[in-house]
């Protein structure tokens, strides 16, 4: 070989390396299969699908009722779950949803007289007094009452029959397939039902909501009236003061309705919700609190 020709060849090779080490393009390298996770994802998070419990559910005198874990949504018990009724003031959860979904919770509210032309359980607010959404919220899901629940209505909605418009609204993109509202508090209406799987699901969104689940596991708080009286609010929620684990949700009482109860619990790393419909005094705590033991008080290596 000729020295011009070693010359070239020498070139050509430095000239191949230099290619290769400053970024040119050698054969990709196989990449790994990725391996798809059976289990439902949020963010990075796998979600441990929750276990329905081996002991049977205790038999409940309520007419419809569900059990569910928050973090998966997975029904753990269900009698009657879809079918549709009066849910009395459990629909505030959803009135709250709709006040925290207008934003500016810290907004003043001025009173109207008629946020008052309502009975039987008000706070008694006069026209003219001013509060702010979030003390008018929070009055709302501990005494449940039902001037408050027009007031936030017309201050989100311009009308009652706005903001039920608006309910109807969250109720759908939540989910909740078998419900209609057309108020803001739950007194009965012609027209106005919900289910207790469709409850479940608000109260998991509300659940969430660490405000709203801060109100409902309010056990009583003492309101300021402009005036200056005060009053003790207490929570119409009588597990919290009964179960330990018990922390929220919201009551409701009406003569269609019967006693209705939609209750939260945490024990042993788990979390559920607990809706009963059309019970009755006693039976509506007896009813909750069994479903709550039995979906919470068991060993944690069942999940």
């Amino acid at each position: 070989m000729s020295r011009l020709s070693c010359v070239h060849l020498l070139a050509l090779v430095f000239t191949a390396a230099l290619i290769t080490s400053c970024g040119g393009n050698p054969p990709p390298r196989a990449q790994p299969a990725r391996v798809q996770s059976a289990q439902p994802v949020v963010g990075d998070q796998p979600v441990r699908v929750a276990a329905i419990p081996p002991k049977a559910p205790p038999p409940v005198a309520a007419e419809s009722a569900i059990v569910i874990d928050v973090v998966s949504g997975r029904v753990l018990y269900a009698k009657n779950a879809d079918l549709p009724r009066a849910v009395a003031s459990t629909q505030k959860i959803v009135t709250a949803l709709c006040v925290l979904d207008a934003g500016n919770i810290d907004k003043p509210v001025t009173i109207q007289a008629v946020d008052g032309a309502c009975e039987p359980t008000n706070l008694n607010l006069k026209a003219g007094e001013i509060y702010p959404r979030r003390e008018l919220t929070k009055v709302l899901m501990v005494k449940s009452a039902n001037d408050v629940a027009r007031a936030l209505a017309r201050d989100v909605g311009g009308s009652q029959e706005s903001f039920a418009a608006l309910m109807n609204q969250k109720a759908a993109s939540l989910g909740m397939r078998n419900s209609n509202f057309i108020n803001p508090n739950g007194l009965p209406q012609a027209g106005q039902y919900s289910t207790a799987r469709d409850m479940a699901i608000a109260a998991r969104a509300a659940y969430r909501s660490p405000l709203i689940r801060s109100f409902t596991a309010t056990k009583g708080f003492t309101f300021r009236f402009n005036d200056g009286r005060t009053r003790f609010i207490e929570n119409t929620n009588k597990l919290l003061k009964t179960v330990p684990y018990c922390d929220g949700l919201k009551t409701g009482t009406t003569n269609a309705a019967g006693r209705c109860l939609v209750c939260s619990g945490s024990l042993n790393g788990r979390s559920v919700i607990v809706v009963v419909l059309k019970s009755n005094t006693p039976n509506v705590w007896k009813d909750s609190s069994k479903l709550l033991a039995w979906a919470l008080e068991r060993p944690v290596s069942g999940s």
